[in-house]
C-alpha cells in the first residue's frame, strides 16, 4: 500500500470514529434527562465512571509520563478542568430550565467565543468576513430563543443563559487545550475530570441519591459511553483529519440531538427557530472555513 492509499485509509478511518463520536455525543441529552437528577449529581457521577474508564485506557497507553506535567501545563489543565466540568454543568441545567433541542443550538455558538476570545485576551486579528459571520449568527440565536412577551419566563431565560455560559466555558477550555502541546489529550480529560469530582463534590447532594434504580445504567453510560469511548474516538479521529473535516462533521452531534428530542419527547421548533438553526451552524461552519461572506468561496488568506 503506498503513501496515498495508506492516506485515504487513514482518512476514512478518521471520518468513522468522529462521525461515531458526534452520534454518541447526539444522544448525551437522553442520558441526562432520564437519570432524574441534579445536574451537579449527574456531571460527578459522569467524572467518576469517565475516571475509572480513562485510567484503563491511559494505563494501557503507557500515557502517565511525569514529563508531561510542568508548572505551566499542570496550571492550564487544572483551568481547562474547571472549565470543561462546569460547562457540562450549566448545559445539562438547561436542557431541564428549556429543552435538550434548545440548550444544544445555543450550546453551538461556541465557536464564535473562541474568535472573540482569542481578540480579547491575545489581541488576535479578525477579519470583516469573520465579524459578518458572527453578526448573522447572533440574528440566527435571537430567532431561535424566539422570545416573545409571552414567553418571557425566569425559568426560560435562566436555560438559555446557562446554555450560552457553557458555550463560552468551553470556548475558554478548547483556547487552554491549544497551548497544551505534546500531551496525550486522553490523559488531559482524565485529569480534567479526576480534578471535576472534587470540584463538584460540594455541590452534590449524594445523600439524595436511590441506592438502587435505572439511574445508574445512565450515570454509567454517561461516564463509559459519552466520556470515555467518546472521547478516544474523537480524540483519535483528531489526528486523522484536517480542521475542514473536523468542523462539518462536528454539525452532526447537534443534528443527531435534535432528532432525538424530537422522537423521543416531541420537541418541536417553529419556523423562526428552525431559521434560527440554519443561520448558526451555516455561520458556525463558515468561521471554521474561513468562508467569503459573498460566497465567493473560502478565504486564502485568515486573518486570525
Amino acid at each position: 500500500m503506498d503513501n496515498q492509499q495508506q492516506q485515504q485509509q487513514q482518512n476514512r478511518t478518521g471520518v468513522i470514529q468522529l462521525v461515531s463520536a458526534m452520534v454518541l455525543s447526539g444522544t448525551i441529552g437522553i442520558f441526562v434527562t432520564e437519570a432524574h437528577m441534579d445536574a451537579f449529581n449527574v456531571v460527578f457521577f459522569r467524572c467518576l465512571f469517565g475516571a475509572i474508564c480513562l485510567t484503563i485506557f491511559c494505563l494501557a497507553k503507557g500515557f502517565f509520563k511525569r514529563s508531561f506535567f510542568t508548572k505551566k501545563t499542570t496550571a492550564l489543565i487544572a483551568l481547562g478542568g474547571v472549565c470543561i466540568v462546569f460547562n457540562w454543568v450549566f448545559l445539562f441545567k438547561s436542557y431541564g430550565l428549556t429543552s435538550i433541542t434548545m440548550g444544544t443550538i445555543l450550546y453551538h455558538t461556541q465557536p464564535f467565543y473562541v474568535v472573540l476570545l482569542g481578540v480579547i485576551l491575545f489581541k488576535e486579528r479578525i477579519s470583516a468576513n469573520k465579524i459578518l459571520w458572527i453578526c448573522l449568527a447572533f440574528v440566527g440565536m435571537v430567532f431561535v430563543t424566539n422570545l416573545q412577551a409571552s414567553d418571557l419566563k425566569a425559568t426560560y431565560i435562566e436555560g438559555i443563559l446557562y446554555s450560552l455560559a457553557a458555550a463560552v466555558l468551553y470556548g475558554i477550555a478548547t483556547i487552554v487545550a491549544k497551548r497544551l502541546k505534546g500531551i496525550p489529550p486522553h490523559l488531559i480529560a482524565l485529569c480534567q475530570i479526576t480534578l471535576g469530582m472534587f470540584l463538584l463534590y460540594p455541590f452534590t447532594t449524594l445523600q439524595n441519591v436511590p441506592t438502587v434504580g435505572t439511574h445508574w445504567y445512565y450515570l454509567a453510560g454517561l461516564g463509559l459511553i459519552h466520556t470515555c469511548i467518546m472521547y478516544i474516538l474523537m480524540y483519535s479521529s483528531y489526528q486523522k483529519l484536517d480542521t475542514t473535516k473536523i468542523a462539518v462533521l462536528s454539525f452532526i452531534y447537534p443534528a443527531v440531538a435534535l432528532v432525538i428530542d424530537f422522537a423521543v419527547y416531541g420537541t418541536r421548533l417553529a419556523p423562526i427557530q428552525g431559521l434560527g438553526v440554519v443561520l448558526i451552524f451555516l455561520s458556525s461552519i463558515a468561521v471554521n472555513r474561513n468562508w467569503n461572506f459573498a460566497f465567493i468561496g473560502p478565504k486564502k488568506e485568515a486573518l486570525s
